[in-house]
């Protein structure tokens, strides 16, 4: 059992880019079928499928790599965490590596980046940042 799912899958994720696999699969779920749309819509993945295993889905998540084989993603940090929770108001969501990276919210209205949550004037739980 996984304490934290959303911090495995950014651990599969990591781990796939350190060794240069075309893709990584990670058990499915609401959050990170929202996480891995944000990514694809971001441009730090190619791609995402999820698939209709029994007795739990799977995301299929393809990476992207530029000409030269390096990684589009740099980094990924969890932020906030089962122990520790980051809640932050709609004046104080972090810009990342001076909004180059993103922060990933979980607010009323759903996940979203924090450039979004800006523009909407909504706060909320810092899941984490992409860079």
């Amino acid at each position: 059992m996984i304490s934290d799912p959303i911090a495995d899958m950014l651990t599969r994720i990591r781990n796939g880019i350190m060794i240069r696999q075309k893709q990584v699969v990670v058990p499915g779920s609401k959050v990170k079928v929202a996480l891995a749309r944000i990514l694809k819509d971001e441009g730090f993945i190619k791609d995402f499928e999820v698939t209709k295993d029994l007795p739990q889905p799977q995301i299929r998540v393809v990476l992207k790599y530029d000409r030269d084989r390096k990684s589009i993603v740099t980094g990924l940090q969890r932020i906030s965490k089962p122990g520790r929770r980051v809640y932050v108001k709609r004046n104080e969501i972090p810009w990342v590596l001076s909004g180059l990276g993103i922060a990933i919210l979980s607010t009323p209205q759903g996940i979203m980046t924090g450039q979004k949550a800006r523009r909407l004037g909504l706060g909320g739980e810092v899941l984490c940042y992409v860079w």
